[in-house]
């Protein structure tokens, strides 16, 4: 069933209007009668379409619920910027995964080393590959892709998290399954880019809080790394 996603909705008169509707009539050439799936705030609300227009869908309630696809735990992922083809892979595949936001990160050892001008041109195409795999995904809300941050600022939003989580391989770590994530709603996983972290920024995310974690002795690509530690994530909040 097609989803389409808004920010606020009048259950008395839901209306869909621009590109969705564009969407709806030219593209999916759907017709009154069909149903459609319109999500708001983690709300799924499915309806049948009234009556199409060229710039408006007009649709009738059937009925609303929760979300099912959406996790239980809203994870933040860290990620340390790789280059561009990269990042993309990574958004789209942690939004599929269940990912509520994807902060991307400039550390040291970072190749791609934009800056937050040059970042921010990227940001609209970003955003929309995360907009894409919730609809694909059956995603309640769409993740947020921020800004490009520092590594300090990184941590520092991280400290306010629930848990939180750096993967690195070198000695101090455990194994995700030793990760105590009882009761914990909200964790930041941070991961590095093709060369992961160098001792000091190792230190620093320990020090502020964040748990080393490993993912066994090999080495993964760093576009491997974030879809492999939030799938395990998932699993181990029930949520796959």
């Amino acid at each position: 069933m097609p989803r389409f996603f808004t920010n606020e909705i009048d259950e008395s008169n839901i209306v869909l209007t621009g590109s969705d509707a564009n969407h709806i009539g030219r593209s999916l050439r759907m017709r009154a009668g069909e149903e459609i799936t319109v999500c708001c705030a983690g709300v799924d609300y499915v309806c049948d379409i009234a009556r199409i227009t060229p710039d408006t869908v007009y649709l009738t309630l059937r009925e609303k619920h929760i979300c099912a696809a959406e996790p239980s735990v809203r994870v933040t992922l860290f990620q340390a910027v790789p280059k561009l083809d990269k990042l993309e892979f990574i958004i789209q595949k942690c939004v599929e995964l269940g990912v509520s936001e994807v902060v991307p990160v400039l550390t040291r050892r970072c190749i791609s080393r934009p800056d937050e001008r040059d970042f921010a041109k990227k940001l609209p195409r970003l955003q929309k590959i995360a907009e894409e795999a919730a609809k694909q995904s059956g995603r309640g809300v769409i993740p947020t892709v921020s800004p490009i941050v520092s590594y300090k600022r990184a941590l520092e939003m991280m400290s306010e998290l629930d848990r939180s989580i750096i993967l690195y391989e070198e000695e101090g770590g455990r194994r995700f399954g030793e990760t105590d994530l009882t009761d914990a709603r909200t964790v930041g996983l941070l991961i590095g880019s093709e060369g992961g972290f160098d001792r000091e920024e190792a230190e620093a995310a320990a020090a502020s809080g964040a748990q080393q974690v490993w993912l066994g002795k090999r080495i993964l690509r760093c576009e491997t790394a974030p879809i492999t530690a939030v799938s395990i994530l998932m699993f181990l909040t029930n949520n796959m």
